[in-house]
């Protein structure tokens, strides 16, 4: 490809960047809309449920932690092929009218963020409940009570857990298009945008997109880095 019409392009990504092109940011603005909603229910489920398995032994846990831990690889394209079956119109909750928007889009990222939330908590609250385990016991601590305590004790590494979560779903392209459809004004985000842009040739959006989810990255990586310094400072203080 001819330098000058990169040159052309990367240009004319910074100036859709920097003068806040309305159609930029509304692709931007829904993209953290639904990665957000995904990882906060991700969270709501994902939390909990790793605490649950990391402090308690029950038959057939140690299938429920391998079942988690092969989903954390599960294929994005097959997930969205797996929501889309559910959700259309001939599927079984097709009823519910919601494929290609982006409550189908939240959906396919929770089943994405979710294992891996379950799995790196189960991880760290294991190591963690030793410390606490006979005492909890021996005071006859409820549960909730006790899974509010394990979260909190490591909320700097369970804080790395959830930027990984948001990494993966502000990433994700495979699930959303097969289940938003790539929509424009409706489920259009960064990721797909970026394919459809680049298939069109209009590298400047697809660039200045390419540009954003780069400093997101960069951002994510400096706070995944800042939190466990200050994890490593809380521990040995």
């Amino acid at each position: 490809m001819n330098m000058n019409i990169i040159q052309e392009a990367l240009i004319k990504a910074l100036d859709l960047v920097i003068t806040f092109d309305e159609s930029l940011f509304e692709i931007l603005l829904l993209s953290f809309k639904v990665s957000g909603i995904s990882l906060l229910l991700s969270c709501f489920i994902g939390l909990p449920l790793g605490t649950l398995l990391a402090i308690k032994n029950f038959w057939g846990r140690n299938s429920v932690l391998i079942l988690f831990n092969t989903m954390m690889g599960l294929p994005p394209v097959v997930v969205g092929l797996m929501v889309y079956l559910l959700v259309s119109r001939s599927g079984p909750l097709g009823w519910l009218g919601i494929l290609y928007t982006p409550t189908a889009m939240i959906i396919a990222q929770m089943i994405l963020i979710t294992p891996i939330i379950v799995s790196l908590t189960a991880q760290i609250i294991e190591e963690i409940s030793q410390e606490y385990k006979d005492l909890f016991v021996s005071l006859v601590v409820p549960s909730h009570k006790a899974i509010m305590a394990y979260l909190y004790d490591a909320r700097y590494s369970i804080l790395t857990v959830i930027l990984a979560g948001f990494g993966r779903a502000i990433s994700e392209v495979g699930a959303v298009i097969i289940v938003g459809g790539n929509i424009d004004h409706l489920t259009r985000v960064m990721t797909t945008t970026i394919a459809l842009e680049t298939s069109k040739g209009n590298l400047s959006l697809a660039l200045a997109l390419g540009i954003i989810l780069l400093f997101i990255a960069l951002i994510t990586n400096f706070l995944l880095i800042t939190i466990k310094m200050n994890a490593k400072r809380h521990m040995y203080a």
